[in-house]
């Protein structure tokens, strides 16, 4: 994250940039210099997950409980001392930072393999050096900030730019994170959350004219020194030839800085001369060897300018003024030049955005956000950089499908799933397919193939694989649509809905699971049925009996919420079960949803597993966060770690088919804070494993067995309707795997007893007619999935 090396450089050889500050004495001189107005801090959320997540056990699925009460000591902290927090987190990963998201999970599927075989070994959580981030983090402290009152948004674009420009655009105190790509943005100032105490609220303030001192650079120069170091969007190596060139030739070695040091004083030192000695008078690409990487190079460079902001290194074209739909000025021609870098107007926030010019193509490249999908759109690309997702052709469907680089192996490897692992190579949802399948009906498809595309859109215009892009694409047309989605995306109170609606792409990142276990199937292909139901939802256009989307977000009429409420159900293929749940109503209702589709999907789960996932959730309510803090564990079993993060995985499901259906339940009734506790389920399922009565899993308490049995007659009679049974796993067979044990090479998993599935198919068919309510058909999921 950030720029490469810049961070042990300032800590081991540049310490003086490193300054201890108060936040509350420097709440106090903002309000001096600014009366009447409240000090604020802009918080990259996503860099302070780490720092919030203070629980000691983090391995059993997350102590939520605990987790809530520290983000609230966080928020009342602040706000005793009058300053303002704003949260940002990432909305959307952006294709120039994708190969970095790519080497991220397949690093994070070697720490959880490590993790795996660890408790393997010792039955019990390995060390905090080891730590891994609860699955759903993320996406719950949103939900919890909010139900704190805190302001807090989702980015449309890489959350550390939006968050620079918000720090700058409304002179905020500072930004609270722990990235140094915001010593290089020319914004208000930065602190560190790792280094903040909280108790005294003392923190450091990493000076970014001070670091400008000590490299004899001025602010507008750390844009291209980030790049040449290399950043999530210009890779290491580019310019690694380049650095010990500078190393060689650099005259002023410190003895006492390591190599890395001494490199970034190297790169720095150059760049000074070049300032110097050439005065803006030569093209960037002829004093810097950018070879074919000039277009990416470019991009790296300007995206770092926030709106508004000038850089000394980018060249004039002799025409001089580009068009963009709105008015753009000039390019500047050199470090000592008045001319400014080419803008363009975002057409929806009337901001200025940065441009560039391709080298090789002579085309104007604006570095602008899509207003629809508020993507980074490059309007260009070099076709020679190599730095674009790579492609490759799809034996099964004759299309086009992305390539990654394994960083270790070094070979490319399709961006497609392996059914016979858990393991995933990312995929990549793209709006490749020719035609829309027909909502409510069951055509044959291959669930591998490229989803949808805007049937305005031509074929080929659809990817941008070529030097540029014909048309900006987006999933609907409807701009009333998109809008909403856009204001729920923004205000974090959705999940994924914007992002398969304006680009068509999601996440599946990193979970805890054994790739290793085969009784257990990947957590991202069990939601894989549900997912599919959603974007038949949101990309159908509502025909073949779906609820339209003006229906289910913007209606106001009598019994649309009960529309919505069967929509949600035809998601999860539950609408059998609608009696059922409702018997239960809130705050169960959405659990028992949820284990209804679990069980219903995964056949190795038995009955021993429900009544600890009941039992767990209803000795929750009535406990103090205290008790939960101090709950030990006999040892640490892996299936219960799978299980606990298979849960919550569905509970970020939930949130994304809430969303979609125009919330038809109350977002509360599915927060992890209020249902589930890590150590408690293991507590829970421990016990269950050694045959104790349901008395003692819900603690002799004479009202929790009431309604433990209520919710577990409720959640067997769906299964039953189902055609799944749940049975004791002292009933099993020997050689009882489940349906989701692994058949060889197959596509798909498919079941090694009763399955639910047509032939080939990991979803269940829903025929016309099969169930009364809303009939869904699953479109096709090529999403990013790393399990």
């Amino acid at each position: 994250m950030g720029v490469r090396g810049l961070q042990g450089f300032v800590g081991s050889s540049c310490p003086h940039i490193c300054t201890v500050v108060n936040f509350k004495d420097l709440a106090e001189q903002h309000r001096s210099r600014h009366p009447g107005g409240t000090p604020t801090i802009v918080v990259d959320a996503m860099c302070c997950l780490r720092y919030w997540y203070t629980p000691d056990s983090w391995i059993c699925g997350g102590q939520w409980r605990e987790y809530f009460s520290a983000l609230r000591e966080f928020v009342k902290t602040f706000t005793a001392v009058g300053i303002k927090l704003i949260f940002f987190f990432d909305g959307m990963v952006e294709q120039n930072k994708r190969d970095e998201w790519v080497k991220r999970r397949l690093k994070n599927n070697r720490e959880i393999a490590r993790i795996f075989h660890y408790i393997k070994s010792h039955k019990e959580q390995p060390g905090r050096n080891m730590f891994f981030i609860p699955s759903g983090l993320a996406v719950f402290t949103r939900f919890a900030l909010k139900t704190l009152g805190q302001e807090t948004r989702c980015s449309l674009q890489e959350a550390d730019y939006e968050v620079a420009s918000y720090g700058l655009q409304n002179d905020c105190l500072g930004i609270l994170g722990e990235d140094t790509d915001y010593l290089i943005y020319d914004t208000c100032p930065y602190f560190s959350i790792s280094e903040l105490c909280l108790d005294s609220l003392d923190t450091v303030m990493l000076c970014r004219e001070k670091l400008c001192q000590s490299l004899g650079l001025g602010l507008s120069d750390l844009p291209l020194l980030a790049c040449l170091l290399g950043n999530d969007v210009i890779p290491e190596g580019m310019f690694e030839s380049f650095r010990y060139k500078c190393l060689s030739s650099y005259t002023s070695v410190r003895e006492n800085f390591d190599k890395k040091g001494n490199i970034i004083l190297a790169v720095a030192d150059h760049i000074a001369k070049v300032r110097r000695l050439h005065q803006g008078e030569k093209k960037l690409e002829e004093i810097l060897p950018l070879g074919t990487n000039k277009a990416l190079f470019y991009k790296g460079v300007a995206s770092y300018l926030l709106p508004g902001q000038r850089s000394p290194w980018f060249f004039q074209k002799p025409e001089g003024v580009i068009t963009l739909d709105k008015p753009v000025v000039s390019i500047i021609s050199g470090p000592e030049s008045n001319w400014e870098v080419p803008m363009c107007t975002d057409p929806e926030s009337k901001q200025e955005v940065p441009m560039c010019t391709d080298p090789e193509s002579g085309r104007d490249v604006p570095v602008c956000t899509d207003p629809a999908s508020g993507r980074d759109v490059p309007m260009c690309t070099d076709p020679e950089s190599g730095q674009d997702v790579p492609m490759c052709t799809d034996p099964e469907s004759g299309r086009d499908v992305p390539v990654c680089t394994d960083p270790e192996s070094g070979q490319e490897i399709s961006l497609s799933s392996d059914p016979e692992f858990k393991q995933e190579v990312p995929m990549c949802m793209r709006s490749e397919s020719k035609q829309k399948l027909p909502v409510g009906t069951n055509p044959e498809f291959n669930p591998e193939a490229p989803m949808f595309t805007n049937p305005e859109i031509k074929q080929e215009d659809t990817i941008n694989t070529g030097p540029e892009m014909k048309q900006q694409v987006t999933m609907v047309s409807d701009p009333e649509i998109l809008q909403v989605a856009r204001a729920h995306h923004v205000q974090a109170e959705s999940y994924l809905v914007y992002n398969i609606l304006s680009s068509g792409e999601v996440e599946c990142s990193n979970s805890l699971e054994d790739e290793l276990d085969q009784a257990l199937p990947s957590q991202a292909f069990v939601y894989r049925p549900v997912r599919q139901r959603v974007y038949s939802l949101l990309l159908g256009g509502g025909g073949g009996g779906t609820p339209s989307l003006k229906l289910l977000w913007l209606s106001q009429e009598p019994g649309v919420q009960a529309r919505r409420l069967d929509t949600l159900l035809a998601c999860f293929d539950l609408s059998s079960s609608r009696e059922e749940l409702q018997a239960v109503g809130s705050p169960f209702e959405a659990l028992c949803c949820l284990l209804i589709y679990l069980f219903v999907q995964v056949d190795t789960l038995c009955l021993e597993d429900l009544h600890a996932f009941i039992a767990q959730a209803l000795c929750l309510q009535g406990k103090p966060t205290v008790q939960l803090v101090d709950l030990e564990l006999d040892h640490v079993d892996p299936r219960a770690v799978q299980l606990g993060s298979l849960l919550v995985r569905g509970l970020t499901t939930l949130v994304l088919v809430n969303s979609a259906c125009g919330f038809p339940w109350k977002t509360a009734d599915f927060m992890p804070w209020n249902l589930f506790d890590g150590k408690l389920f293991h507590q829970k399922y421990l016990q269950s494993e050694k045959g104790c009565t349901v008395e003692v899993l819900v603690e002799q308490n004479r009202s929790r067995l009431t309604k433990f049995q209520a919710l577990k007659s409720a959640v067997c009679r769906a299964c039953v309707k189902e055609n799944r049974p749940i049975s004791s796993r002292r009933h099993w067979r020997p050689h009882h795997s489940g349906r989701w044990g692994r058949q060889e090479s197959s596509s798909h998993r498919t079941s090694s007893g009763h399955s639910r599935s047509g032939q080939g198919q990991h979803w269940r068919d829903q025929g016309p007619g099969k169930r009364s309510g809303v009939c869904l058909t699953p479109a096709l999921d090529i999403g990013c999935v790393f399990t």
